[in-house]
């Protein structure tokens, strides 16, 4: 039995364009809150931007030691390490334990926007959790 491949979706150049400009809108709405984000912590925006500099910088404004985001390349570790930098990037911005689970594992891309241009402001702390 011969099945036509060519009818399928992954094949289809309509439904790869379509998920390439959703995806391609996801990223331009994830680096633009990282940057609001950024600044708000005063940090530079454009670290945003730049690949494994955006994760050491977004350590930094959790209250982190920036190299703690090489943490995030050991398996099992990172998950553990992720849950921690969700919960206290939440708490440096006003939100609880439950909406910095959200930010984490539902809605990453509508919890950091929401971050970035909701009313919200960043509350330094005296001293860094993992410095």
């Amino acid at each position: 039995m011969d099945y036509d491949y060519s009818s399928s979706a992954a094949m289809d150049p309509v439904a790869t364009i379509l998920l390439s400009i959703i995806y391609l809108a996801l990223l331009v709405a994830m680096i633009a809150a990282m940057w609001v984000i950024f600044e708000k912590a005063g940090e530079h925006g454009w670290a945003a931007i730049v690949p494994l500099y955006n994760g050491y910088v977004l350590f930094k404004v959790a209250g982190y030691s920036g190299w703690m985001f090489l943490l995030m390349f050991i398996p099992v570790i990172n998950f553990v390490v992720g849950i921690m930098m969700a919960l206290e990037l939440g708490r440096r911005f006003g939100k609880s334990g439950v909406w910095s689970f959200f930010l984490l594992f539902v809605l990453s891309v509508i919890g950091y926007l929401m971050l970035a241009f909701g009313d919200n402001t960043y509350q330094k702390r005296s001293a860094a959790v993992g410095a």
